[in-house]
């Protein structure tokens, strides 16, 4: 089938050795063997997955369409969608995945699933999406929402590779199996699913180079548009012109349609290079350089020490997205990358939360975060009231220091 093979070497198959907690007595642990899928979403080697098949892993290995297999490192996570963006060193571009759009899913339209199904390799299954925006249970306090449900055969070790529609086009990443059931298994759409590796980049971009845009995906069965909607008051662009409501068409060559494109075409930049954008304003085209800035050693180093700490990396909030967000603070600082098993993940921090305050002080800054860091509460690893934003909702919780400070 020709949607298989299109699809075929952008598919690959992730296994490792982990840790993992017996069910035979408390507190013993042993070795298993994990197994997973990947997809290849940009062809310098970064690739998305479910993020319980790199989870505890030490080793992720690598195997692709031709055999070969190389190591990966993680590039980051976000366990409330269960992805994760791992990165490995091709040595030849790799072929991407096409992508399509799940804004026009309809139950009863056929569906295909690649994976690495009980290990044997780059497993094909069809079946038909059966249902549409599933909330499923899939353990203690760990729900996945708005899933695609699917009667294509998922099996252990599909975790992480494509749902495909019949032209070949990814609508999804599969995630979830219902335990002792047949024919139901379930994929986060891909519009989403593709959002939040967008996110996951961000954080590799940002540790060369910073342009202080914020922006969204429109999605609609058309067409989707990568649009800004806040820029950061100071940074490299709003010193080149950019505006929130710009619609980004081109970056640097690039032809940008989402969010995810956004991020790829910022790989590899470092600050000082000049980056040439194509926008679309009141209807009409313009072109904008953005110099791009450096990220300040202070800002790098005490984001360092953050997730030394309490495992968590920060990175400032555009002025006009957090007003968005509340009225109620002053300001705070985005959460981009939490670290599995550290005292932030332990608390239920998520990426993408907002962190507003630690014990008595704002967190508006980095230089509050470095503050806090010094602070005699810190200093004294004692538990460090928190407070996030999410959705709208204050939440708080006490974060425990996990290495002191100098």
């Amino acid at each position: 089938m020709q949607a298989v093979e299109q699809a075929r070497p952008s598919v690959v198959n992730i296994h490792g050795r982990k840790t993992v907690a017996t069910e035979e007595e408390a507190g013993a642990f042993k070795q298993v063997n994990g197994m997973g899928t990947g997809i290849v979403i940009d062809p310098r080697g970064y690739i998305v997955t479910n993020f319980h098949v790199v989870d505890g892993v030490k080793r992720v290995q690598v195997s692709m369409a031709d055999g070969s297999t190389l190591v990966a490192r993680l590039v980051a996570n976000d366990p409330v969608t269960d992805l994760a963006v791992i990165k490995i060193e091709a040595s030849q571009p790799m072929q991407t995945m096409t992508i399509g759009t799940s804004s026009d899913l309809m139950t009863g339209e056929e569906v295909i699933a690649i994976g690495n199904a009980y290990g044997y390799e780059h497993t094909v299954t069809r079946g038909i999406i059966s249902a549409l925006h599933r909330t499923v249970e899939v353990g203690e306090g760990q729900e996945y929402a708005d899933l695609i449900q699917t009667d294509a055969s998922i099996n252990p070790g599909n975790s992480g590779g494509p749902l495909l529609n019949i032209d070949g086009d990814m609508i999804g990443i599969n995630v979830a199996v219902r335990v002792g059931a047949q024919g139901i298994g379930f994929a986060v759409p891909i519009d989403r699913a593709l959002d939040v590796a967008a996110w996951l980049l961000d954080t590799e971009v940002r540790k060369t180079a910073t342009h202080g845009i914020d922006g969204k995906t429109l999605v609609s069965p058309q067409k989707s548009e990568f649009m800004i909607t806040a820029v950061a008051a100071g940074s490299a662009a709003d010193k080149a012109g950019v505006l929130p409501g710009d619609v980004v068409l081109n970056v640097a060559g690039v032809s940008i349609s989402r969010s995810l494109d956004f991020e790829r075409a910022l790989l590899d930049k470092r600050g000082g290079d000049e980056l040439l954008l194509t926008v679309r304003r009141g209807g009409e085209p313009r072109k904008l350089a953005i110099v791009l800035d450096n990220p300040s050693v202070s800002e790098r180093s005490v984001s360092e020490l953050a997730w030394d700490v309490f495992g968590i990396r920060l990175t400032p909030t555009a002025s006009g997205t957090f007003r968005r967000i509340s009225t109620r603070y002053r300001g705070g600082l985005k959460v981009i990358g939490v670290r599995p098993d550290s005292p932030a993940a332990q608390q239920g921090i998520r990426y993408g939360d907002i962190l507003v305050g630690m014990h008595k002080w704002e967190t508006v800054s980095m230089d509050n975060v470095a503050f806090i860091l010094e602070s005699d509460v810190v200093r004294a690893n004692e538990p460090v009231k928190f407070y996030v934003l999410r959705g709208g909702e204050t939440l708080f919780g006490h974060l425990q220091v996990s290495m002191r400070t100098q």
